[in-house]
């Protein structure tokens, strides 16, 4: 019979069907590692990752499609003065070698920032408001001095030169001005001369030489014009420290003015 050599009659007809079923096992496993799987996976081809950062989303699937590769959006950011829709992050990595098809993950800035409340950084030191601007999203303005006992304190915060109150909500990223006490500066100034100024000026022309305004005095007088400095103290060319008062008299009726708001 034509299947006669499959009969096991002696103990060398077992040892060379053990054998060939031996070899067969080991030709399958071979081929099913080294042929069929290579086949039906692209064994050994792999596409390198490009780099996909500060490209825009809407050129993300043209690109990546003629390379044979594919993206899901997985998280979006704002990003102060990014340019909203551009990739800043991706994984796999630039240069990683995948497979054909592998998905590509992208991290997208967005367009609007998030809101944040202002914190209240009012009397607290210049350092510690930096620290919460900085925890908070927000970015530092100008830093303004004032003449003020409390040294490198902040006592005024403000957006566009106007005061910003504690809670309000604002965009992140957007830049937060405080005004500095600087302590009353040891800084030695001259006293300007007020005489025969009018009030409202002789007021700014303190303000602008880095002093304050102190009492102001009517008192009565024929030869100065009503509303306008009589005579001051301390008195013109004086050297006193960068913040210190300077009382005013003004012409008037004899009883003391109503101050001028400063």
């Amino acid at each position: 019979m034509a299947f006669n050599f499959l009969r096991a009659e002696t103990r060398r007809d077992i040892f060379l069907h053990l054998l060939i079923v031996i070899l067969t096992g080991a030709v399958l496993v071979v081929g099913f590692f080294n042929v069929y799987l290579p086949y039906t996976t692209n064994h050994g081809e792999t596409i390198t990752v490009p780099n996909l950062q500060g490209m825009h989303k809407d050129q993300l699937e043209e690109f990546l499609g003629d390379r044979d590769l594919e993206f899901q959006i997985d998280d979006s950011a704002y990003h102060t003065g990014a340019q909203p829709f551009l990739v800043f992050q991706q994984y796999p990595l630039p240069g990683t070698k995948v497979k054909q098809n592998r998905k590509i993950y992208v991290s997208i800035n967005s367009r609007n920032p998030p809101l944040v409340k202002v914190p209240n950084f009012l009397n607290r030191s210049l350092t510690n408001a930096q620290r919460e601007l900085e925890n908070n999203g927000l970015l530092q303005g100008q830093i303004i001095l004032v003449p003020d006992l409390a040294f490198n304190a902040v006592l005024k915060q403000q957006i566009n030169g106007k005061d910003i109150a504690p809670g309000t909500v604002i965009p992140k990223g957007t830049r937060i001005d405080f005004v500095i006490g600087d302590g009353l500066s040891n800084r030695q100034l001259e006293v300007p001369d007020l005489a025969n100024m009018p009030l409202d000026e002789a007021i700014t022309l303190l303000q602008g030489s880095g002093l304050q305004k102190g009492s102001v005095i009517s008192e009565t007088s024929a030869s100065v014009q009503a509303n306008h400095v009589i005579r001051q103290k301390p008195e013109a060319g004086t050297k006193i420290r960068e913040g210190d008062v300077v009382d005013i008299w003004v012409s008037g009726s004899g009883s003391t003015a109503p101050e001028s708001e400063e």
